[in-house]
């Protein structure tokens, strides 16, 4: 009976989508009024990502990140989070989608292999038990890949963060020398490449300035934007200060700098909470040790005791 079920709900599904692909739906209501927005605009410019993502995506993975992000964007839904963490992990929308997709559908290949190892093991387990678990593994594999973005973007943030102090004190120290604002944040961003928190982050800054003479933007909007994309609060800060009092040297050198000591603060703050965390967890680790140890030498007594 299950079986019959099951399979009337794959014929379902797949019938289902065959008429979708022939007859594709008409554009919802956001994906007009975005459009609207865009001819409103009178050019792609909002549309303009200020840094590209460095994965190399196959030609097959594309294809299917594409029409992923195309019914995505027909449905109005646009994980603004998730974007973030792709463009800061370098990572494209698309080739996210695809493997999401690839990966739930490897997870389903899981069902027949199971059922033809039980067939060959001759242990009558019934076809529901495999079935259950590939559509489990599956939907482990469909959300696997967004538990790994949303740690590593984490980290990755973090180290953006720190870096964002860095150049603080850099563009400060380069206004002091008598440059102006574009000027320093050009050479702010100019302190050579490499593989660790700060060259990567400042390759990201150095990117998205340099991107900025294309689209046509001031440099603190392109960080602005940068902040907006990647999600870090601090270069949406540092873009409406720089906006304000672009013309005014002294006073953005005094707000870069209390800026900069004031995210080394917070950095700091939260390396003490967090090393203050792992003292708690040590304390508790030593105090299971010792309750383990009290009871692995009272045990043969307390048995003997009441074995008499």
């Amino acid at each position: 009976m299950v079986e019959n079920v099951l399979a009337g709900a794959v014929f379902g599904l797949g019938l289902f989508l065959l008429i979708r692909a022939l007859f594709p739906p008409r554009p919802g209501l956001v994906a007009r009024l975005l459009a609207l927005d865009s001819v409103r605009e009178g050019d792609d410019a909002h549309r303009l990502r200020l840094i590209s993502p460095d994965e190399e995506v196959s030609a097959f993975r594309r294809e299917v990140g594409v029409r992923l992000a195309q019914f995505y964007a027909s449905r109005g839904w646009e994980v603004r989070s998730t974007r973030a963490d792709l463009a800061l992990l370098g990572r494209s929308f698309e080739g996210y989608l695809a493997t999401k997709v690839l990966l739930a559908v490897s997870g389903l290949l899981a069902f027949p292999i199971l059922a033809a190892w039980l067939v060959l093991m001759e242990w009558g387990v019934p076809l529901q038990v495999p079935l259950w678990a590939a559509l489990l593994v599956a939907l482990v594999f469909f959300f696997l890949p967004d538990l790994q973005i949303r740690r590593d973007a984490a980290v990755r943030r973090r180290d953006f963060r720190h870096a964002v102090g860095a150049f603080l004190d850099l563009v400060a120290m380069n206004l002091a020398g008598g440059r102006g604002v574009p000027e320093a944040l050009l050479m702010a961003v100019s302190v050579g490449d490499g593989a660790n928190a700060s060259n990567w982050a400042m390759a990201r800054i150095r990117e998205a300035l340099a991107n900025a003479r294309i689209i046509g933007i001031t440099p603190w909007q392109a960080l602005g934007r940068l902040g907006d994309e990647i999600n870090v609060d601090e270069l949406r800060d540092l873009s409406a200060a720089l906006g304000l009092v672009a013309d005014d040297g002294a006073k953005v050198r005094a707000s870069l700098t209390a800026r900069a000591a004031t995210m080394r603060r917070r950095e700091l703050a939260e390396v003490e909470g967090q090393a203050g965390e792992r003292s708690q967890s040590m304390l508790v680790a030593q105090l299971l040790l010792c309750a383990g140890f009290v009871i692995f030498l009272s045990f043969p007594a307390a048995m003997k005791m009441l074995g008499s």
